[in-house]
C-alpha cells in the first residue's frame, strides 16, 4: 500500500484516555487527552463507566488526528479491566470492573486447590488482578446474565476488545491481553477449555485471540473512518515493544498509576519460582510469540495522587519532587502502599498499607520522600525476583511513564537497584509501542530493526550511595512490608 505520513495510537489507561499521532521517526506530533471518573462503590471495589471511556476515546482520536493523514491506528490499554456488553445494542451490562478491584477474592478461594494447574497453563497466580474471575463475578451477580452469555447475546472483553468492537464491529483481543485473563493457555495461545469450565465462563461470550500486530478491521466513523485498526497490546507489553526490548534479557519498567517491570525471555515461556507473572510479550503477524516475565506493582503513582487528593499533602503531583528533595533522607519513615494488597512478588491480598517509623521528627517532606522511595523499593523487590528466575541479570533498566520526569525518583531508583537507569527520548513508550505494532501490520515500518534504530536515550542515572546504606535501608523496607501482612 502507499505509505502515508503518520500512525496514531489510542492509549486507554486507568485514569485517562489519550490519542497520540507519531511520524515516521517515532516522534510525537499531536496529543489529546481526557480523564474519566473513578468509581469506588465499596472498599476494595474499583469501577469505570465503559460507555464514558468509549465517548472519551472517540473525542480524543478526532482531536489528535485532525489535519493528519493516518496510515493505521493502534490500541494500548489498561489490561485486566473487564467489560461485558450486549451484542446487539452495544450497551455495557454493568460498570467495567477495574484491574485494581479485589471483589473476586471469594471466587479465588473456591479455586485454591487448582492454583498450581492454573499457573502451569496460564503463567499466572490466582489473584484478584486478572479478568477471568471478574467475568465470573458479573455472571454470578447481574440478573439473567449467565443465560444471555451462554446464548452468545453478551460479549466479554478487556478494554482493547471493547474499543476494537466499537471501532470495527469485530470481537477480537490480542495475545497479550488474553494472557491476562487466567483463561488462556500460554502455549497454544487459545482459550483453555479446562479453565473456562473451572471459572464458569461460557466460550460463546469470548473474543477471538489474534496477534498484536495485524489488521483487525477498518474504523467506522469520525476522522479515522476507513483507517485500518492494526495493532493492540496491553499497556505494559506495549511499553516493552515501544522501548525496543526485542532481545531476551532486555527489560523496562513503566511508572504510572502502578509500575510494571517486564523482561523479554524469548520464544519460550519461563515459569517464575519467585512470584512473577509469565506473560506474552508480543506477537507480530504469524510469527512466533515473544514471552516475558513481569513484576506488577499495584501502587506507585497512585500513592502520589493519594497524598494529593486524600491527605492534601501537596497541591499537585509535580510538587512532590521539590518537597521530597528539601530533606536529605526519609528520616526513618517508610510507606508501603498496599491499598488493595501486595502484588509481585508477594501476592498477598490480605496486606494493607502502612506508614512505619513515625517519630516527632518526621515532617511532610519526609513523608513525600518516603512515598517516592516506595516506588524504588518495590522495584528492587521485583528486580531481585527477576534475577533469581532468569539466567540473564539486568545490566541496566530502561524506564518510561509519567513518573520518569521526576529526576529525584530516577536517582533513587539507580541507588536502590545499584544499576544504571536510562530514560528514552520518547517517554510515551506505551503509545509508541501500539503505534509501532499498527505501523508494522500495514508496512509503514518494515521490520523490528527499523524500530530499534529509532530508540534514543535522553538521560541516564548512575548509583551514588554506598552498599552499607543501601542494604541498611533495604532491611528497614522489608521490615515495613512485614507489618502490612495479615491485616484483612
Amino acid at each position: 500500500m502507499a505509505r502515508m505520513p503518520h500512525v496514531a495510537a489510542i492509549d486507554q489507561g486507568t485514569t485517562s484516555s489519550r490519542c497520540i499521532v507519531f511520524d515516521a521517526d517515532g516522534g510525537i506530533v499531536s496529543v489529546a487527552r481526557r480523564e474519566h471518573r473513578q468509581r469506588y462503590p465499596q472498599p476494595g471495589w474499583v469501577e469505570h463507566d465503559a460507555a464514558e471511556i468509549w465517548a472519551d476515546v472517540r473525542a480524543v482520536v478526532d482531536e489528535a488526528v485532525a489535519g493528519y493523514d493516518i496510515a493505521a491506528l493502534g490500541i494500548t490499554n489498561q489490561r485486566e479491566t473487564t467489560v461485558v456488553w450486549d451484542r446487539v445494542t452495544g450497551e455495557p451490562v454493568h460498570h467495567a470492573i477495574v484491574w485494581q478491584d479485589t471483589r473476586t477474592e471469594p471466587i479465588l478461594r473456591t479455586l485454591a486447590d487448582r492454583a498450581d494447574e492454573i499457573r502451569r497453563i496460564t503463567g499466572l497466580p490466582l489473584a484478584t488482578y486478572f479478568a477471568g474471575p471478574k467475568v465470573r463475578w458479573l455472571l454470578d451477580h447481574v440478573d439473567g446474565l449467565r443465560d444471555r452469555a451462554e446464548r452468545g447475546d453478551v460479549l466479554f472483553g478487556t478494554i482493547d476488545s471493547w474499543l476494537i468492537w466499537n471501532l470495527t464491529g469485530r470481537h477480537v483481543t490480542d495475545v497479550t491481553n488474553a494472557s491476562r485473563t487466567l483463561l488462556m493457555d500460554l502455549r497454544t495461545l487459545d482459550w483453555s477449555p479446562d479453565l473456562l469450565d473451572a471459572m464458569g465462563v461460557p466460550r460463546a461470550m469470548l473474543p477471538e485471540i489474534r496477534p498484536s500486530a495485524e489488521v483487525y478491521g477498518t474504523a467506522r466513523g469520525g476522522l479515522v473512518d476507513g483507517v485500518p485498526v492494526a495493532g493492540a497490546l496491553g499497556d505494559q507489553q506495549a511499553a516493552l515493544f515501544g522501548q525496543a526490548c526485542f532481545q531476551p534479557g532486555e527489560g523496562k519498567c513503566t511508572y504510572g498509576t502502578g509500575s510494571f517491570l517486564l523482561v523479554n525471555t524469548g520464544a519460550t515461556p519461563v515459569v517464575s519460582r519467585h512470584g512473577l507473572l509469565t506473560t506474552v510479550g508480543y506477537q507480530v503477524g504469524s510469527g512466533a510469540p515473544a514471552y516475558a516475565l513481569e513484576g506488577a506493582i499495584a501502587v506507585t503513582g497512585a500513592l502520589v495522587q493519594w497524598l494529593r487528593d486524600n491527605l492534601g499533602l501537596i497541591g499537585s503531583a509535580d510538587e512532590i519532587e521539590a518537597l521530597a528533595a528539601s530533606v536529605d533522607d526519609n528520616g526513618g519513615c517508610y510507606i508501603v502502599p498496599a491499598f488493595s494488597g501486595l502484588f509481585a512478588p508477594h501476592w498477598r491480598g490480605d496486606a494493607r498499607g502502612v506508614i512505619a517509623g513515625l517519630t516527632g521528627y518526621i515532617t511532610r517532606a519526609h513523608v513525600a520522600r518516603a512515598a517516592l522511595e516506595a516506588s524504588a523499593w518495590q522495584t528492587r523487590e521485583v528486580v531481585d525476583a527477576m534475577n533469581a528466575d532468569t539466567d540473564v541479570a539486568l545490566r541496566r533498566l530502561r524506564v518510561d511513564g509519567g513518573m520518569t520526569v521526576n529526576d529525584l525518583l530516577m536517582q533513587t531508583l539507580s541507588d536502590v537497584l545499584d544499576l544504571p537507569v536510562v530514560r528514552p527520548r520518547v517517554t510515551e513508550t506505551t503509545c509508541l509501542g501500539a503505534a509501532y505494532a499498527a505501523g508494522l501490520a500495514v508496512g509503514f515500518w518494515p521490520d523490528l530493526d527499523a524500530l530499534r534504530a529509532h530508540w534514543q536515550a535522553d538521560r541516564d542515572w548512575q548509583p551514588l550511595v554506598d552498599k552499607a546504606r543501601r542494604e541498611r535501608e533495604w532491611a528497614q523496607w522489608r521490615k515495613a512490608v512485614s507489618r502490612t501482612l495479615d491485616w484483612v
